[in-house]
């Protein structure tokens, strides 16, 4: 099973997106809100380069954004 992370903020709606795409294929994820953790905030901005969200980390690659077909293509997934 992949080790997956994702940086979100509340407000976000991809982010969200992101969560609810992940929770129907009922993978399981370490969720970091970057706007109340300044350390997540700073690991992800180190991670990917980006001050963004969604960033979704599989494994040890980077998806910034809700790349629903790169996340798909990470966990092996029939999409």
């Amino acid at each position: 099973m992949a080790k997956v992370k994702i940086y979100s903020v509340p407000t976000c709606p991809h982010c969200n997106k992101a969560k609810a795409f992940l929770d129907a294929y009922n993978i399981k994820y370490d969720e970091i809100n970057v706007a109340t953790d300044k350390e997540g905030m700073e690991e992800m901005m180190s991670k990917s380069g980006q001050m963004s969200v969604p960033v979704v980390e599989i494994d040890d690659q980077m998806v910034v954004g809700f790349d629903r077909k790169k996340i798909s293509e990470l966990l092996g997934l029939a999409e």
